[in-house]
């Protein structure tokens, strides 16, 4: 049996594959959701095979929601969108299965059988990474992340939260308005997706927010340091210094 989660924003879009699905003897609808949020907190609880998801919701697109369950434990995904041709290039390279809307019942039965007949893809994780960074640069900044507050659970924090981060090897840490967080992955994955604008990567294992910075100081060999308003002295140092000094002297559109 393949239980299945109905991601969309749309009422009667979720109601039409709930029908479409009813009619597979092998497929079981657990739940649904109606935005990014949502989805994630039921893939988190529900722990399904399968998820149809929608690719663009408020407060947290499709692609936002892969990023935050991370690509080596998502559970099969077949996206549902009315995207764009790049989108759609990006999806058919990496093999992903997708339906375009509006979709007919045939198409819907022709991704569940190809489902069926590859349960088991070791390959999956790759493909959607790829497909991830291949249409990276026409998507939105990472509005929210999925973190852990304890060993025990998982929330997700607003970006808008987020105050500095700070890693080692594998493991961030998320110094938030209300305490620290922590998750897997890497600084770099994590810069891409942040709004530059906001977000400065100030060496190799630290990225603060502008706002967040109280003053900035000479310091020896061409670093400088950083003072943060709760008081946190950090290094910019002279390699990600030239990386972004345009950004702030005249005409260098900061």
């Amino acid at each position: 049996m393949i239980r299945a989660l109905v991601v969309d924003d749309e009422a009667p879009a979720r109601a039409k594959l709930c029908a479409a699905l009813a009619d597979e003897v092998d497929v079981e609808v657990v739940g649904e959701a109606a935005d990014g949020v949502e989805a994630v907190q039921a893939i988190l609880e529900l722990t399904p095979d399968l998820v149809l998801l929608d690719v663009q919701m408020p407060r947290m697109d499709g692609f936002e929601v892969v990023e935050t369950i991370g690509v080596g434990r998502m559970p099969t995904v077949v996206f549902v969108t009315a995207f764009d041709e790049h989108a759609l290039r990006a999806f058919e390279v990496q093999a992903l299965d997708y339906l375009l809307k509006p979709f007919a019942r045939s198409r819907l039965e022709r991704v569940l059988e190809r489902i069926r007949q590859r349960p088991s893809e070791p390959d999956r994780a790759l493909r959607l990474e790829s497909a991830l960074e291949a249409m990276a640069p026409s998507r939105a900044p990472l509005r929210r992340v999925l973190v852990r507050r304890d060993p025990y659970r998982e929330v997700l924090l607003a970006v808008d939260d987020i105050l500095r981060v700070t890693s080692q090897r594998n493991d961030l840490r998320f110094h938030a308005r209300d305490g620290i967080y922590t998750r897997r992955g890497t600084l770099a994955e994590l810069e891409a997706r942040l709004d530059p604008d906001a977000f400065l990567r100030l060496n190799r294992s630290e990225i603060v927010r502008l706002e967040a910075i109280r003053e900035v100081q000479p310091w020896f060999h061409g670093d400088q340091k950083v003072v943060m308003v709760d008081g946190t002295v950090l290094t910019w140092s002279r390699r990600y210094r030239a990386r972004t000094r345009t950004r702030f002297e005249p005409g260098g559109g900061a």
